[in-house]
């Protein structure tokens, strides 16, 4: 059973920086990508960063140049660095991982950001 941890959510104010940070547990295989999407209310959940096993990086463009996406210290961690953050950031955040290109997509249960102006 694959489970999804996800950490560093919280509130801070325009300008500034968090880091989350998700552990994909339950799996002896590497991830084949990993990834962080978001989602704000009555809007669809849209990708923000993704990272696969060799080390290619997706950005959405909103966020391109500010926010990074980094493979953790330990086995199937990821981390995100967001800097700059802007009050349109505000939303719940959600790690995902896939262990194949055609394998299963497994979702965390999502960390709450949100950019005071």
């Amino acid at each position: 059973q694959v489970s999804l941890v996800e950490s560093g959510g919280g509130l801070v104010q325009a300008g500034g920086s968090l880091r989350l940070s998700c552990a994909a547990t339950g799996r002896m295989s590497i991830f084949w990508s990993m990834g962080w999407y978001r989602q704000s209310p009555g809007k669809q959940r849209d990708l923000v960063a993704t990272i696969t096993v060799g080390g290619n990086r997706i950005y959405a463009d909103s966020v391109r140049g500010r926010f990074t996406i980094s493979r953790g210290n330990a086995r199937n961690t990821i981390d995100l660095q967001m800097n700059s953050l802007k009050p349109e950031d505000t939303a719940v955040y959600y790690c995902n991982v896939k262990f194949s290109s055609f394998g299963s997509t497994y979702w965390g249960q999502g960390t709450q950001v949100t950019v005071s102006s």
